[in-house]
């Protein structure tokens, strides 16, 4: 096994999305087709599937020095209201092109910092979408937060409008470990709030750790894990550190390249991980999660309903998802769209009426049943080429990169589908990039993607 994480241990997408967004097309998509395209995908689900929403809240008190999301760092609380106002205007905006009444299946608050956010904002970010909405009948509404900024008072007023599960970033409890990435909570903070989410009747606790941080040790590991199946979470997300410094402002900063464990040392804390979540009664749900056996992320891994976008594995598909905030991306299926990445841009759009999006890809046929073989891939651990709507002239050239990932034992390909092994889950993102057309036409000349392993 040592051998094929040297091998495969390369730079590659996580694939939230197919295309990636480096190789969105360059010219965009107008705000014709994206308008066009959301429609349609509206008009076709929105009474069987509904709609989600994801809301990026990018504050943040203090800056983590592992974190490569949009955010800004501030202390002043008087950004929160202007803030709900815009995105209030942009979800107005949308409502006047959908024409008629959505009905919201998910949402999800991510950040930043969504509790940063005072309960009264919160409320009238939540009750002021509702204005125009409906919540479908088998809605699921979550949110992220800071075990450090999350009060009991935020946890009852978010379940009282309707989220029954949340998610708090722990990442590690070591001592050197949160003071090199600058993220110092302590176990009591996150047991307050998770035994208060369960009192409240919250029904989906998670829990955030990564792996492959600075000064990180089996050790280390080891003591993380136990204190955090001590408190039982529902899920588990633990993720890979995506080391990517090259971002422009995304603060990875404050340790060197040679803090961090490399290659088979920074796998052999994710193998331990695994056991550990293991003995402990979780399922390893796709790449990256694990949850018990009374989670709805399971249950969702079991009817091949499990799904995977940019809010990441979710329990259930939407056609159509509306990316609300700075940021924010969006996915109509046919179309992606990302709104302006400074809070400056984005204000100024709406202000002038306009929707801010600042790029985007209107997928071709081709994108479409890629993107479908991927999410096959990413969800299942399987897919199929035996209708001929999943078929790709590509699929020789894509078969014959895979014959080597069958040879090195990592899956198994029969004649009209492929199955991967339980060995070949650290390699998903390697067997991802086979199908991945547009990065076979064009290898990036620069850094884009954090390492697969």
């Amino acid at each position: 096994m040592h051998h094929l994480i040297q091998k495969y241990n390369i730079p590659g997408p996580r694939y939230t999305s197919y295309p990636t967004v480096p190789y969105w097309d360059k010219h965009g998509v107008s705000l014709e087709d994206w308008s066009t395209t959301i429609k349609t995908a509206f008009r076709e689900s929105n009474t069987t599937e509904g709609i989600s929403l994801y809301i990026h809240l990018p504050f943040c008190e203090s800056l983590c020095t592992f974190c490569a999301c949009n955010k800004r760092i501030t202390k002043q609380h008087s950004v929160e209201e202007p803030y709900i106002d815009m995105v209030l205007k942009e979800w107005s905006m949308y409502c006047n092109i959908l024409e008629e009444t959505p009905n919201i299946k998910e949402i999800h608050l991510g950040g930043g910092t969504p509790t940063f956010f005072s309960s009264e904002n919160l409320s009238k970010l939540i009750r002021g979408i509702f204005k125009t909405a409906n919540k479908a009948e088998d809605f699921e509404f979550s949110y992220e937060g800071h075990p450090n900024f999350t009060s009991t008072e935020q946890l009852q007023v978010l379940f009282d409008l309707g989220f029954t599960r949340n998610s708090f970033g722990i990442q590690d409890y070591d001592p050197k470990v949160q003071k090199a990435i600058h993220r110092i909570q302590s176990f009591d903070d996150v047991k307050r709030v998770t035994k208060d989410s369960r009192a409240i009747g919250y029904d989906s606790v998670s829990h955030d750790l990564i792996f492959g941080l600075p000064f990180q040790t089996e050790s280390s590991i080891r003591e993380t894990i136990k204190k955090t199946v001590e408190l039982k979470p529902d899920r588990i997300a633990y993720y890979s550190y995506a080391h990517v410094p090259w971002i422009k402002g995304n603060g990875q900063r404050g340790f060197k390249d040679s803090d961090l464990p490399q290659d088979n040392e920074k796998r052999a804390l994710y193998e331990l991980g695994k056991q550990l979540f293991f003995e402990a009664g979780y399922v390893e749900i796709g790449m990256d999660h694990f949850a018990l056996p009374t989670d709805s992320m399971y249950l969702a891994m079991k009817n091949k309903s499990l799904h995977r976008n940019f809010m990441g594995y979710t329990s259930g598909k939407t056609k159509l998802m509306l990316g609300l905030g700075v940021s924010s991306i969006s996915d109509s299926w046919y179309s992606f769209a990302q709104n302006e990445k400074t809070i400056d841009a984005y204000y100024a759009r709406l202000e002038a009426n306009e929707l801010p999006i600042i790029k985007g890809h209107l997928l071709t046929a081709q994108d479409l049943i890629v993107r479908q073989h991927i999410l096959n891939i990413m969800c299942n651990l399987e897919t199929s080429w035996k209708n001929p709507n999943m078929q790709l002239q590509a699929l020789p050239e894509i078969l014959s990169h895979l014959k080597e990932m069958e040879d090195d034992g990592i899956l198994d390909i029969y004649e009209n589908h492929l199955v991967v092994k339980e060995e070949g889950r650290l390699f998903i993102r390697n067997i991802c990039m086979a199908f991945d057309l547009k990065l076979h036409e064009s290898k990036p000349e620069t850094k884009l993607f954090s390492m697969t392993i």
